[in-house]
């Protein structure tokens, strides 16, 4: 029997290249969007989900579970981006963020861990970032929801391992996918204090996503985790610099890394 695994945002991205790569591999595949009406050329099925939108994520849970009797694999890889100063980003453009990279993703894992608890197994993986592991300029609403969800993670895999759940972390790089259309940029304001920093860290930004690495490999990553008996807590996917990033944020005096960060970004 083939694993039925259910993809938030599975309609464009590393969502659909990690659909379409086990697909291929023989799963049941399932994934979601806002609006599956408007995409004509997925490879599985796609259904109606707004992780911002408990009722919505209910739904659609119920409707796998309902086609397929089962649910093995959940992947936790609908988010948005944000940049701006801290100071410039609207309250409600914060609490939007983390509405959709951190209180949909609990909604969602809240929806599916019954059914999971049933099966006496199952396994869901939660899309992070490596800007989680650090505070970034004029990311920093970024990297706190996707921070906020790998630390919560560590809390639930406790929670649900008795019931033969693993939950795991998964934190790309940047790849090239349209994450740079789709997220919310506080306007570079003339004559704002930040004017200069944050349009060159914008510009910077932009860049590194356009020259980012293929979403396959993330596929792949994907696969090789679902195929684990055992799976890591925390997994680092992307370029060597970045995932090294991390080890050094560890090694490193705070300041000491503060200024190597700020040198990277000409602040």
């Amino acid at each position: 029997m083939s694993k039925v695994v259910l993809i938030t945002g599975g309609s464009s991205g590393i969502g659909k290249a990690i659909g379409e790569f086990l697909f291929h591999k023989g799963f049941t595949v399932y994934g979601t969007s806002r609006n599956p009406e408007k995409i004509t050329n997925s490879l599985f099925p796609l259904i109606a989900l707004d992780v911002r939108n408990t009722e919505s994520i209910k739904e659609a849970v119920a409707k796998v579970i309902a086609l397929s009797k089962r649910l093995d694999v959940v992947i936790n890889n609908a988010g948005v981006g944000i940049t701006g100063p801290i100071e410039e980003i609207p309250t409600a453009e914060i609490k939007n963020n983390f509405e959709t990279n951190f209180f949909g993703p609990i909604e969602v894992i809240k929806a599916v861990l019954p059914q999971m608890r049933e099966q006496n197994s199952g396994l869901i993986i939660n899309i992070t970032s490596i800007a989680g592991y650090m505070g970034l300029p004029y990311r920093g609403v970024y990297s706190a929801s996707k921070g906020a969800l790998e630390i919560v993670t560590e809390a639930i895999s406790m929670e649900v391992k008795p019931f033969g759940i693993n939950v795991v972390n998964v934190a790309p790089g940047d790849f090239a996918t349209n994450i740079a259309s789709g997220r919310y940029h506080a306007p570079v304001i003339q004559g704002s204090a930040y004017e200069v920093t944050y349009g060159n860290t914008l510009q910077q930004m932009n860049e590194h996503v356009d020259s980012g690495s293929n979403p396959n490999e993330m596929a792949m990553a994907i696969y090789q985790i679902i195929n684990t008996q055992q799976p890591k807590l925390h997994y680092k996917v992307g370029a060597f610099m970045q995932k090294f990033s991390i080890v050094l944020k560890r090694v490193l005096p705070d300041r000491v890394y503060e200024r190597m960060l700020m040198k990277h970004y000409k602040l």
